[in-house]
């Protein structure tokens, strides 16, 4: 997968191949954001994403704001959704986790809050379609 990148996907064994596909391009030390509307498919593609590094319990971190998971890498995943402002990040320690080159970080909303995120990113949108196809589309920033 070379970025910028853009896919439709129908089913949700779509999603879960895309998943598996770009699963194969990341690392520890990468920080990926996910957009899309409420419904979209930002938690179940995350999970897909991290059950190729062997962690089969994920679940969407709206109220606890960061869930943390160990497998083959150490997967940090937050939601934005119920943030009010950045300063809430930062009393979290956001950029403790932004600075662990050890961990993959996993953002959902992150376009609530793009002044707090860094330059150097793989952001990810996911359009939900009429016919409930979603557009995905990838972009990495590298400034």
């Amino acid at each position: 997968m070379n970025f910028p990148f853009e896919k439709k996907v129908i089913t949700e064994s779509d999603t879960e191949n895309l998943a598996m596909e770009f699963a194969e391009v990341i690392n520890p030390g990468d920080l990926i954001v996910l957009n899309g509307d409420l419904g979209s498919g930002k938690t179940f593609f995350i999970k897909k994403v991290i059950s190729k590094f062997g962690i089969y319990n994920a679940s969407s971190p709206t109220f606890s704001l960061v869930n943390e998971y160990s497998g083959q890498f150490k997967i940090y995943h937050f939601d934005f959704y119920r943030i009010n402002n950045k300063t809430e990040l930062l009393d979290i320690g956001i950029n403790d986790y932004f600075n662990n080159e050890e961990a993959i970080i996993f953002i959902e909303w992150g376009n609530l809050f793009p002044e707090i995120l860094p330059n150097q990113r793989i952001e990810i949108n996911i359009i939900l379609n009429e016919d409930f196809s979603r557009g995905v589309k990838f972009k990495k920033y590298d400034r």
